[in-house]
């Protein structure tokens, strides 16, 4: 039988969470795009600033792009309106069972973070545990303290077990985090 997120399910033998790892991106513009359809929020996913430097021209409406580099630093991957909020984070995964890497955030995206947050605005990491099945909300306070507070190299999973917030799959959105968000702000 097969389920919503590709979850296969063979006689209750054996449930495969294949490709989940490439899947939390395309997994959270498929519940932007819900959300902006519902008129809920409108949330997306930035694109990085590229410079185009070399085209090969086969035919008019053919133009293959075959050198570019990147002009500046991206940012976080999503921006946006929620409830008169601006909304900015990063969406991470990872393989480990144990950990998350902080070198999978750069220091221009910590700052960047930071930034929105003590301006007003609701920054967050969601970070996918793939072999865990786990995908966490992290705020920015909880994330900015665990920087300022330690020398380790990476988050612990316990640490976002305690501190973060579980995003359960739904049918519609498949990440509802917006329902975490809700619960963290409460009424605005």
């Amino acid at each position: 039988m097969n389920y919503p997120n590709g979850i296969i399910n063979n006689n209750n033998k054996e449930i495969n969470y294949k490709n989940r790892g490439m899947t939390l991106e395309s997994e959270l513009n498929e519940s932007n795009e819900y959300y902006r359809f519902i008129n809920k929020a409108y949330i997306y996913k930035k694109p990085t600033p590229i410079k185009i430097t070399k085209v090969d021209y086969p035919s008019r409406n053919k133009a293959i792009i075959k050198e570019a580099f990147f002009t500046i630093p991206s940012t976080t991957d999503y921006n946006g309106l929620y409830r008169g909020k601006y909304i900015d984070f990063e969406a991470k995964e990872t393989k480990s069972k144990t950990s998350f890497a902080l070198t999978n955030i750069h220091e221009h995206q910590i700052k960047h973070i930071a930034n929105i947050n003590n301006n007003g605005g609701i920054a967050f990491l969601i970070v996918r545990f793939t072999t865990l099945n786990e995908t966490y909300l992290l705020t920015a306070d909880d994330f900015l303290s665990f920087l300022n507070n330690t020398d380790r190299k990476s988050i612990p999973i316990d640490f976002f077990r305690n501190k973060g917030y579980l995003i359960k799959d739904s049918y519609k959105p498949i990440i509802d985090y917006l329902k975490v968000i809700d619960n963290i702000i409460g009424g605005i």
